[in-house]
This record gives C-alpha cells, sequence and structure tokens, in this order.
C-alpha cells in the first residue's frame, strides 16, 4: 500500500499567516499532482483550542517564539494558529481532496503541543494514525507538507519508531526556518530516511 501523508496545509501556515511558512503555498499545486501516484491518500490537521497553552497569547508578558518550560518539557510559544472551527485552521482552499480518505487532527488538549501526526509532543496520546496505517497495510510512507522541520520532522521520527519506512518528498515541503533545514535533513538521514522529489515518484 503505497501511502502519502500531507501533514498540515492549512491556511494559517500559508504566506500571510500567523504563523507563515516561507514559501508554503508552492507546494499545493506539487501535492495535487503527487496524489495520484498513491493507493492511499492521508493528512493531518493542527486542531488546537483557543486557550492552548503552546500559545504566546496565553502567557503573561510572552512573545511568539519565546520558550518556557510547560509541564517539564522546553516549549516554544507560537502565534495563535490553527483554533478549531477557524478559517485559519482550514486545509488550504485549492488542496483537492477527493482522494484524502482520512484527516487526522492534533494539537487539541489544551495542556500539551503536538508536532507529530502520530503522537503528542510527550508521546501519551496516539492520534490513531498508526494503528489505522497498519490495518491498511502500509509499510512505506511518503510525506509532504508544513513545516518540514517540525510537524514533518516529529511525524517522520514517529513513523520510524512505529516500524514504518519514510521517504520526503521535498519540493512537495517548506520549512519554517529554512536556514536550519540542513541540519535537520542529517537527522533525518542518520534514520534512514529517503528525500527525493515529486519528478522521482514518476521511477519509484
Amino acid at each position: 500500500m503505497k501511502t502519502l501523508i500531507i501533514i498540515d496545509v492549512q491556511n494559517d501556515f500559508m504566506p500571510g499567516g500567523p504563523l507563515e511558512v516561507p514559501e508554503g503555498n508552492i507546494i499545493v499545486p506539487v501535492i495535487n499532482k503527487i496524489q495520484s501516484y498513491f493507493d492511499l491518500v492521508v493528512a493531518t490537521q493542527d486542531w488546537h483550542p483557543k486557550e492552548h497553552k503552546s500559545f504566546a497569547s496565553n502567557h503573561f508578558a510572552s512573545k511568539p517564539f519565546d520558550k518556557m518550560f510547560l509541564h517539564g518539557e522546553l516549549q516554544t510559544l507560537w502565534p495563535d494558529h490553527c483554533i478549531q472551527t477557524s478559517a485559519g485552521a482550514e486545509l488550504h482552499k485549492d488542496i483537492v481532496s477527493n482522494r484524502i480518505a482520512a484527516i487526522f487532527r492534533k494539537g487539541m488538549d489544551p495542556e500539551v503541543d503536538s508536532y507529530s501526526g502520530f503522537y503528542d509532543n510527550n508521546h501519551k496520546l496516539s492520534t490513531g494514525l498508526s494503528g489505522y496505517l497498519k490495518e491498511k497495510g502500509t509499510t512505506e510512507i511518503h510525506f509532504c507538507g508544513l513545516a518540514a522541520d517540525i510537524c514533518v520532522y516529529f511525524s517522520i521520527l514517529d513513523s520510524i519508531l512505529e516500524g514504518f519506512s519514510a521517504t520526503l518528498i521535498e519540493d512537495a515541503s517548506r520549512p519554517l526556518f529554512p536556514n536550519k533545514f540542513d541540519d535537520i535533513k542529517c537527522e533525518l538521514a542518520k534514520v534512514g530516511v529517503r528525500f527525493i522529489t515529486s519528478e522521482e515518484l514518476r521511477i519509484t
């Protein structure tokens, strides 16, 4: 079962959004093009309550991108983003969704952040994505989406822990911090992640 996971291609991560990923919008047509190469397509969606503790606005005198300890874990404080039922939490309007079999929402617990599509950041709550994929017969996952250095990165790491092999489609992904992305790629390569472009999908 050849599987594609589309991570968090939501309006608030697009240029002009409160947590915009540089050039995040240019991956949308690439993702639309590649969906037909896969037997199974699923997506994830950040889905935060407005009182989420990862939002800087919920901490007195804090600014976005400050860091603090939250329940004993170091937490980056973010601009308010992907608030449940808001327009910013919706998938980009141009994403073709008719082949997306399921959407797994994450980040709903206001006390803990959730970058990965598989687990919260404390690895205590599963989204059910791993069990769903195993039931479908998935062994290898191709990843794309936003942001490549955060939610895509942590989703890939968890997929490896769950026993899947992982491939990142680079031109269908964009990092929040491009100048640090080479270091992220080195970390992923060390655990066996492959890197390809959408054009290479035609021959794989």
